[in-house]
């Protein structure tokens, strides 16, 4: 049996397995409503799926006519996708406990990955969604094009903008609040200084919620979404912002992996950055 857990604690649910499917998705909604470079699924039948707690606290958010996303309304972090009809319960592996005895099979929507974001493994890359699936490119959100020295984002359902015009240093968080929160293998985080950062729309919709344990870790999503959106960290000069949510380049790449003493065991790095067991050295 399989536990998964939002942020918050709140959302939680048990699979009996076997996993049958682990798939890393790069389409662009899948990034906006993850904040991540690119969101990882499980898929289990739903027959041997059960609610432990928290189910009635999901906001649903149908991000196109084919479907729904689901969020924690407390944390943000995104919920299961279930089919009974066809026995299928589809789960963000980020916020499973433990090893879930599978381990990612391939890639898919490629076609749409983050320009930022480099895949260096040797699992299959389909262009959109794999044969198995009946293949398709999907939906895509807009193309906004590139402005000189700025850097444009915003969350799913587009009601939450922003804008910075330069960024202090990129990295890729496999700590297990940002794999929880994200709803992901891991996190992708531009950190930028207060005064360079503006939101140009929707601010007001944007919640947050801070783990009572956590010193600075703050989760900020689009309560009419759950999209992720930026967090200030007003006492450092610093908004933090989920590298998925962007439209356009963020100005840098990704410097290191931290925190990867603590990362998903399903999860293998295999690019050429620098690793580091927790914070960089400062």
């Amino acid at each position: 049996m399989t536990l998964g857990t939002c942020l918050c604690g709140t959302v939680r649910y048990e699979l009996d397995g076997p996993f049958t499917m682990m798939m890393h998705c790069h389409c662009s909604m899948c990034r906006k409503h993850h904040g991540a470079p690119f969101a990882t699924f499980a898929a289990a039948a739903y027959s041997g799926f059960r609610w432990r707690s928290g189910a009635e606290t999901l906001a649903k958010y149908a991000s196109s006519a084919q479907g729904a996303r689901t969020y924690c309304r407390h944390c943000g972090s995104v919920g299961p996708m279930l089919a009974p009809e066809a026995d299928m319960a589809v789960v963000p592996a980020g916020n499973l406990d433990g090893d879930p005895g599978i381990r990612p099979q391939a890639h898919m929507f490629v076609g749409s990955k983050a320009a930022w974001y480099t895949i260096t493994d040797s699992l299959p890359r389909h262009e959109g969604l794999p044969p198995e699936f009946g293949g398709g490119l999907g939906l895509e959100r807009p193309v906004v094009a590139q402005r000189e020295g700025v850097a444009d984002g915003s969350c799913l359902c587009g009601e939450v903008a922003f804008e910075y015009r330069a960024a202090q240093r990129m990295y890729q968080c496999h700590c297990s609040r940002c794999r929880r929160a994200r709803s992901a293998a891991h996190g992708a985080n531009v950190f930028v200084k207060l005064d360079d950062f503006t939101f140009t729309r929707g601010e007001e919709l944007v919640a947050e919620f801070k783990p009572p344990e956590a010193q600075r870790f703050t989760q900020a999503f689009c309560t009419r979404c759950g999209g992720k959106a930026p967090s200030a960290q007003r006492a450092r000069g610093v908004v933090v912002v989920p590298a998925g949510t962007l439209d356009t380049d963020p100005l840098m790449r990704p410097q290191a992996n931290i925190f990867v003493g603590s990362k998903a065991p399903w999860f293998e790095i295999t690019d050429s950055i620098t690793q580091c067991a927790e914070l960089p050295p400062s």
